[in-house]
């Protein structure tokens, strides 16, 4: 019987609600989507989107390496934009994070994020 595993990170922002940053099951981790939030303060960092895209995905590997994953087995994101004019911009960091073997991706815009963030993230990765 698979069971659910709550992974926290200290190297990754605290749940901004009632929810947690990432749950493992049997040989997956389903994160939380992140935002650019600097772990230490909970605000999101300055520079715009290719910092939050930066920190996002840095939170996400921390969160992950908790999990006993990592960004290279990740198999799918879904990426949230409040902009989808900052595709670009969002993508060339999230290319600096994603060198090969690509997950599945789906990008969307929304109307808001928490915080005021210009994007989040989230992710299904493996433990191999």
């Amino acid at each position: 019987m698979l069971t659910k595993q709550i992974i926290i990170s200290d190297k990754a922002p605290k749940a901004l609600g009632p929810y947690s940053v990432a749950n493992r099951v049997g040989n997956l981790v389903f994160t939380a989507g992140q935002l650019g939030l600097d772990p230490q303060t909970g605000e999101l960092v300055l520079g715009g989107i290719e910092a939050e895209t930066r920190q996002a995905l840095t939170n996400i590997r921390n969160v992950l390496e908790a999990a006993g994953s990592s960004l290279e087995q990740v198999v799918k994101t879904t990426v949230f934009l409040r902009d989808m004019n900052d595709f670009g911009r969002m993508n060339t960091i999230y290319g600096q994070f994603f060198t090969e073997n690509y997950p599945a991706r789906s990008t969307v815009q929304v109307a808001a994020l928490p915080k005021g963030g210009a994007v989040e993230i989230e992710t299904v990765a493996l433990i191999a």
